[in-house]
């Protein structure tokens, strides 16, 4: 199945809430998804879970820190998609969270939400 842009689940939390004083959250939205999508290779249901989650919001942080800095909105979240994936899942993460040690960050935590939706099934 193609991966689609599915709309947020927390328009007040998450990514989504957590831009709205900083940038169009809708654009932010869709920028993001597929950012995501492409990078991780996981499916549109984890990206979003994750995005509407509390990692979703440090993730806008971090969209919203390049936005300070200057950057336009795609290229800020292109930064943060980057820096995500640059660090790695700590030991003490991976004891915490079940992810496994050493994946890059944002593989592992939209991995995490679709390992969670799959065990709520």
């Amino acid at each position: 199945m193609p991966n689609t842009i599915l709309p947020t689940a927390n328009i007040d939390w998450g990514f989504f809430g957590t831009l709205g004083d900083h940038a169009d959250q809708a654009e932010a939205w869709n920028l993001a998804m597929p950012a995501i999508q492409l990078v991780t290779g996981c499916p549109d249901t984890a990206v979003r879970d994750f995005l509407d989650s509390t990692q979703g919001r440090h993730f806008a942080d971090d969209v919203a820190n390049g936005l300070f800095r200057g950057l336009g909105l795609a290229a800020a979240i292109e930064a943060a998609v980057a820096r995500w994936m640059a660090w790695t899942i700590s030991r003490l993460t991976a004891r915490e969270t079940g992810i496994p040690h050493g994946l890059p960050y944002l593989t592992g935590f939209v991995t995490h939400f679709e390992v969670m939706a799959d065990a709520a099934a």
